[in-house]
């Protein structure tokens, strides 16, 4: 029973963070998209660049994502700090940029140029991606289930009957 539980905790927890991540890649893609749209443009000064690293472990790659931090005066007088990442190498602290935005509660900004098919069609490719290992999730606990599941319902013709099968009369 609880092989049987690991059969099917596992894929059922990939499942969950699969669909976690959709969420977040479609409203980023969201995000973005409001903020090209919103018609808001603002200069922004580049406070501050990083670098992060992932990966090189064994034998994967190491993954290096540049970051920048940008800081702008809204339309309504307030002062927006956010963080972006995957940026152009060329911007550096101090250069000025222009950045995009959307107001609200929470300003939402990006300083990447407006690229509505780019953005469309890598949410699209990353959805596709993550809706596979969905798929290979589902059929996999089904698969398990036919193979392993529950096979008290299945009757063995291959056995003789033996003579407890027969049904109890009396002699009289």
């Amino acid at each position: 029973m609880s092989m049987d539980f690991m059969f099917y905790a596992v894929p059922g927890l990939i499942m969950a963070v699969t669909v976690f991540l959709a969420v977040r890649v479609i409203r980023r893609a969201l995000e973005l998209r409001r903020a090209w749209n919103s018609g808001l443009t603002a200069e922004a000064r580049c406070l501050r660049t990083y670098t992060t690293t992932s990966g090189g472990s064994g034998d994967s790659s190491v993954r290096t994502t540049l970051h920048h931090v940008y800081e702008f005066t809204a339309r309504d007088g307030r002062t927006v700090r956010f963080e972006e990442e995957g940026g152009p190498g060329t911007t550096v602290e101090g250069d000025i940029v222009v950045v995009h935005y959307a107001e609200g509660e929470t300003v939402k900004a990006t300083a990447k140029a407006p690229g509505h098919v780019r953005n469309a069609a890598s949410t699209v490719g990353i959805l596709a991606f993550l809706s596979v290992v969905v798929v290979f999730c589902v059929g996999f606990m089904v698969t398990y289930t036919e193979a392993f599941g529950d096979n008290s319902s299945v009757s063995h013709v291959d056995e003789p009957p033996s003579i407890g099968d027969r049904p109890y009369t009396k002699v009289p």
